[in-house]
């Protein structure tokens, strides 16, 4: 459809992979080697510069692949819940992903068959077949990253640097995906199409008591009750440092835009201050 082709354009271009003639810029040349959403694609080229690059090759690589949690059989849910929780990381759920799978690769390490693997993801209510799809994928984009000769920064998963530095890679492809708690109660507007979603059963903050107000989401589904699917936590602030402005000037008037018009005001003086010192 026309207006879904437009869409995408415009998409593109707010990611900077498009140059003022509407080809793809020297940028997104690079970002079309990827056989990725341009999103994700976006995020993995901006973590080479924030240096998370290990870390969010395997984000990429976990939320390509199939959904890693297994339907847990009726009567078994609690029990399920219980063995995600382990995984969980306040940070939320780009960051479970990544403990999801490096103890499955800690676990086919330390074991000598495959009958062995496949029983530790049944203890977890894990899919095997997902998670072995992750490593694949993950082996894949580390050779493209070698073949267009991308810097790939050493894992540092873990410190207060590294988890900030993922999240700022994450907000440079994925600032289009942001929704906001309006009233407290996990209600979440979404600042782009003004739509209302739930978190996601299989999200880490979902019956959690600390529900965050601003999340950043890989994808919304309408066919689920309107849900968002992998959350993470962000601050304005940090969103505003790295939305490009054209995309947030276009975003339909709201009170999360007036929340963060005022953030930017707030923090205006700063930079020009910054600028004047360069």
């Amino acid at each position: 459809a026309p207006e879904s082709l437009m869409q995408a354009l415009e998409d593109l271009d707010y990611l900077a992979a498009l140059d003022n003639d509407g080809n793809l810029s020297e940028f997104g040349i690079i970002m079309s080697e990827f056989p990725l959403d341009p999103q994700l694609s976006k995020s993995i080229l901006a973590s080479c510069e924030f240096e998370c690059v290990d870390e969010m090759l395997t984000i990429a690589a976990m939320v390509t692949a199939p959904n890693c949690f297994l339907h847990a059989p009726p009567g078994t849910e609690e029990i399920a819940l219980t063995c995600w929780r382990k995984f969980s990381h306040p940070a939320g759920d780009h960051f479970t992903l990544i403990n999801i799978f490096n103890a499955f690769k800690e676990a086919s390490a330390n074991s000598t068959s495959q009958c062995n693997n496949e029983k530790w993801c049944r203890d977890y209510f894990l899919s095997c077949s997902a998670l072995r799809m992750a490593g694949i994928i993950r082996a894949e984009l580390v050779e493209i990253m070698k073949r267009i000769e991308l810097p790939i920064s050493e894992p540092d998963f873990g410190s207060k640097e590294n988890i900030l530095s993922i999240k700022k890679s994450l907000l440079s492809g994925y600032f289009m995906h942001i929704a906001r708690d309006v009233d407290g109660s996990g209600n979440y507007l979404m600042l782009t199409h003004r739509q209302v979603a739930q978190l996601h059963p299989s999200s880490s903050y979902y019956n959690n008591r600390r529900i965050p107000e601003w999340v950043l989401f890989h994808e919304f589904s309408i066919s689920e009750d309107n849900s968002i699917r992998v959350v993470s936590e962000i601050s304005p602030n940090l969103f505003v440092e790295l939305v490009p402005q054209y995309y947030f000037s276009n975003l339909p008037p709201s009170e999360s835009k007036d929340i963060l018009q005022e953030v930017i005001n707030h923090l205006s003086p700063v930079s020009t201050m910054k600028e004047e010192q360069k």
